[in-house]
This record gives structure tokens, C-alpha cells and sequence, in this order.
């Protein structure tokens, strides 16, 4: 069993929140081992939003410390959040959904009145 869906936040302003956020996480991993709840390593990932320091993080499981994937971008719960805050890509993502949808109701708007007409013909 895996700890899915937990998040962590921390301002960045100094090296000294880095620490801090990695104390956290070294907390969440003894957590995690403690209640049998175990972190997927491969999934866990970092966003970096606005700050200038080089921070990389680690999580332990089983006794192996695991370094933090840095992303840009990331997709949780169906919302696209990217480090600069641009919400181009899920606007572009929602727009061809969109489109797709509208084209699937105007090809069966078609295909009924086409069975219409061919119903009429034949009652004629």
C-alpha cells in the first residue's frame, strides 16, 4: 500500500527553509515506515515556483534515500500547474476535448437527420 495524493508546501526564502523542508520529509518517510504506508519514490516529484536556490531533496524507503524528481509541470487532479503559472496547456488540453465533443455530436446530429430522411422516403 502507498501514501498517494500527499502534498507538501514551504515558502523558500533562505537555505535554512530548504533544511527545513527536507526535515519534513525525512519526518513523513519515518511516518511512512512507522504506519506501513509506504512514499512511491518514482512518483514523488518537486516544483520549484519562483525561487532562486539549487535545492534538491531526498525521501527514504527502506533504508535507500531516494532523490526528489524536479518537474516544471504537473497534472493532479485534472489541473495542470506548471512553475510559472501559465495555464496555456490545460486551456489547449480542455479546448480540443471540447472540440472533440462537438464533433462527435454534430457527426450524430448528421447520421439522425440522414435516418430521418430515409425514413420519410419510405413512408412516401
Amino acid at each position: 500500500m502507498f501514501a498517494d495524493d500527499t502534498k507538501i508546501w514551504t515558502r523558500i526564502a533562505a537555505v535554512k527553509d530548504a533544511e527545513s523542508l527536507q526535515r519534513d520529509l525525512d519526518s513523513l518517510s519515518t511516518w511512512s515506515e512507522k504506519w506501513l504506508l509506504r512514499f512511491n519514490p518514482d512518483k514523488c516529484k518537486v516544483m520549484h515556483i519562483s525561487h532562486q536556490y539549487k535545492t534538491s531533496y531526498t525521501i527514504k524507503q527502506n533504508s535507500v534515500d531516494w532523490h526528489i524528481q524536479e518537474v516544471s509541470e504537473e497534472k493532479d487532479l485534472g489541473v495542470t500547474t506548471s512553475d510559472d503559472f501559465r495555464v496555456s496547456e490545460q486551456c489547449n488540453e480542455a479546448a480540443s476535448k471540447a472540440s472533440r465533443i462537438l464533433e462527435e455530436l454534430s457527426l450524430k446530429r448528421d447520421k439522425s437527420m440522414q435516418d430521418s430522411c430515409k425514413r420519410r422516403r419510405i413512408h412516401y
